[in-house]
C-alpha cells in the first residue's frame, strides 16, 4: 500500500516470531508485572514506553504472552489509563511544537504543509476512535483545546 502523504510506496514491516510460551529466562510473575505496569503508568509513562521498560529492565519480552492481557487492558483495570489514546497524544505534541515554530517563521511553507498533514491524521484517528467508542462523541480536536489538554 502506498504512503499517505508521499508519492512513494510503503515498506513491509517486521513480524514477531511465533511463540506459544514465554522464554525460560523471562520474568513470568503476573502480579509483579501488573503492579509494575500500574506503577510506571502512575509515573507518567505511556503504554509503549512501559512495554520497552519491561523488556529492557525487567526481562519481560511480551506482556501479552505472560499475563494474557495487553498493557492497555491492564491499565484500564487498574484505572490509570490515559484519557486520550497515546498515538493521538504524541501527534498533538508534534503539532504544538510545529505550531510554535510557525508562529515565529510565518513563511515556512514546507512545515505548514506538514502541520496540515498531522492535523488531518489526528482527525482520521479521531473518527476511528469515535467509531470504536474509545473517545467520547463530543471530543473534537483544535489547537487551542490541545494546548489546554497537554498542559494539565
Amino acid at each position: 500500500m502506498a504512503r499517505m502523504h508521499t508519492r512513494r510506496k510503503g515498506q513491509a514491516g517486521s513480524k514477531k516470531p511465533i511463540r506459544t510460551e514465554p522464554p525460560k529466562w523471562s520474568n513470568t510473575n503476573k502480579e509483579e508485572i501488573e503492579n509494575t505496569i500500574a506503577q510506571l503508568a502512575s509515573g507518567g509513562k505511556g503504554p509503549s514506553e512501559i512495554g520497552m521498560i519491561l523488556r529492557d529492565r525487567y526481562g519481560v519480552p511480551d506482556v501479552t504472552m505472560v499475563t494474557g492481557k495487553k498493557i492497555g487492558t491492564i491499565l484500564k483495570e487498574k484505572n490509570v489509563a490515559l484519557k486520550v489514546p497515546e498515538d493521538i497524544q504524541s501527534i498533538i505534541l508534534n503539532v504544538l511544537d510545529l505550531n510554535k515554530h510557525l508562529l515565529k517563521n510565518k513563511k515556512d511553507v514546507h512545515n505548514k504543509r506538514s502541520l496540515n498533514n498531522m492535523i488531518s491524521k489526528i482527525r482520521r484517528l479521531e473518527k476511528y476512535y469515535h467509531r470504536e467508542g474509545v473517545l467520547p462523541e463530543d471530543w473534537k480536536f483544535s489547537i487551542q483545546r490541545a494546548e489546554m489538554l497537554i498542559s494539565r
